[in-house]
C-alpha cells in the first residue's frame, strides 16, 4: 500500500477558489499544511479569503483570474510559480452551469459553458503542467456526475462535464510513470452558488428553480472527502449517496435512469 499523500508545504492552485466547494478545500487544505494560491474572478471575495488565511497564519496568495481567458490562466499561473517557486497540486475547481431544453438554448450558452468548465480547466492545466511533472504532483478534477452520466435540461454543462472526463482520463494515463497523480470527482448536489448562477436558454441567469433528487450535501462535507480520497492518491470520487446510486443505477439500467431522470427534471424546465 502507497504512502499516503502529504500536503505539507504543498503548493495547492484552486481555481473558483473564493466560494462555494473550492474555498472549503483550501480551508481543509490551509488546516493540513498546504500553501495556498486561490484563483477566482471575484476581487471582492478574494480580498475577504486573504485576509482570513492571513489572520489564520496560513500562507497564501490570491489572483484575479477568468478561466475562460488563456492568457489570464496562463499569467496567474506564472504568478504562482515565480511566487512559490513551483506548484504542486492544481485544482480545477472553477465552474458554470446552464438550465434549459437543447432546443431552445442559443449556441453562446454552450460557447459559454465549454469555455469555463473545459477550456478553463485545459488553459490552466497545459500552464502548470510542466511544475507538476517535475515535482511529481497531482491534479484533481472538479467534474460532475453530469461528466458520467446523462442529464436532462443541462446539454452544455454535461457536454463540458464529458469533455472534461475525456481529457483528464486520458491525461491520467498520459501521465503514468511520471509520478503525477490525476483524481476526478464528481459531486452529486451539493449546496453552492453554482446553480444561482446557471443559465438560462438566453444566456441570462435562469430564475427557474432547481430540481434536486435527496438531500444537498454541504461544501463542507465535500471538501473532507475530497480532502482524505485525495491523500489516498483515489483516480474517481463520486460524491453524495444519490450520486452512487445514480451512477450505479444508469450502469445496471440505462433506459430507466432516464426515464426516471426525465420525470424528475423535466417539471423545472
Amino acid at each position: 500500500m502507497s504512502a499516503k499523500y502529504d500536503f505539507t508545504g504543498k503548493v495547492v492552485v484552486i481555481t473558483g477558489g473564493a466560494s462555494g466547494i473550492g474555498l472549503a478545500v483550501a480551508r481543509r487544505l490551509a488546516r493540513g499544511g498546504a500553501v495556498l494560491a486561490l484563483l477566482d474572478m471575484d476581487k471582492a471575495s478574494l480580498a475577504a479569503c486573504e485576509k482570513e488565511f492571513k489572520r489564520n497564519n496560513n500562507e497564501i496568495m490570491v489572483q484575479t483570474c477568468d478561466v475562460s481567458v488563456r492568457q489570464e490562466c496562463e499569467t496567474a499561473i506564472q504568478a504562482v510559480i515565480e511566487r512559490f517557486g513551483g506548484i504542486d497540486v492544481l485544482f480545477n475547481n472553477a465552474g458554470i452551469t446552464q438550465r434549459s431544453r437543447f432546443v431552445d438554448t442559443c449556441p453562446e450558452v454552450f460557447e459559454k459553458v465549454m469555455a469555463v468548465n473545459f477550456f478553463g480547466a485545459l488553459y490552466c492545466t497545459k500552464a502548470a503542467i510542466d511544475s507538476i511533472v517535475v515535482r511529481k504532483g497531482m491534479i484533481i478534477v472538479n467534474e460532475s456526475i453530469a461528466g458520467i452520466t446523462p442529464l436532462v435540461g443541462r446539454t452544455g454543462y454535461s457536454a463540458s462535464k464529458h469533455a472534461m472526463h475525456g481529457l483528464f482520463s486520458s491525461l491520467s494515463a498520459e501521465l503514468k510513470g511520471k509520478g503525477v497523480h490525476v483524481m476526478i470527482v464528481c459531486p452529486g448536489f451539493i449546496e453552492t452558488n453554482l446553480q444561482k448562477r446557471a443559465l438560462g436558454a438566453d444566456g441570462r441567469v435562469t430564475d427557474r428553480p432547481q430540481s434536486f433528487v435527496g438531500s444537498q450535501d454541504t461544501p463542507e462535507s465535500a471538501a473532507e472527502k475530497i480532502y482524505r480520497a485525495a491523500r489516498r492518491k483515489k483516480k474517481l470520487l463520486v460524491l453524495t449517496f444519490m450520486g452512487k446510486l445514480g451512477v450505479f443505477v444508469h450502469k445496471l439500467a440505462p433506459a430507466y435512469y432516464e426515464k426516471k431522470m426525465v420525470k424528475l427534471f423535466s417539471e423545472e424546465l
